[in-house]
């Protein structure tokens, strides 16, 4: 087992938490054809924090239980910071918890 499975876990549980006490965590799933967007981060379909809880989280809670191997690459802290870009401060923590994801993916410290 690749031993960064418990702390990617572990982090996805921060992000969702961070979601929430932010707000920004919905009850009721999009559209199917919103959530099938074929653009990056679903843009033309989704915010940002949609995409978040209802694509990145399930598929990565996917990949954790189903023992699949992680992916070697991760960018979305960049992603977070232009989209949130006026909202800084707010989303400062959520932010810094995809920038420790990204970390965790490409296996630095």
């Amino acid at each position: 087992m690749d031993a960064r499975v418990p702390l990617v876990a572990e982090q996805l549980l921060l992000i969702e938490r961070e979601l929430r006490v932010q707000g920004w965590w919905e009850a009721q799933a999009p559209s199917a054809q919103a959530l099938s967007s074929q653009q990056p981060f679903c843009v033309d379909t989704l915010a940002f924090e949609q995409w978040l809880q209802w694509i990145f989280l399930p598929r990565m809670k996917q990949l954790l239980e189903t023992g699949a191997a992680l992916p070697k690459v991760s960018g979305i802290q960049p992603m977070a910071e232009q989209v949130y870009g006026g909202q800084a401060e707010k989303a400062r923590r959520l932010i810094q918890l995809l920038g420790e994801f990204d970390r965790l993916i490409i296996g630095a410290t």
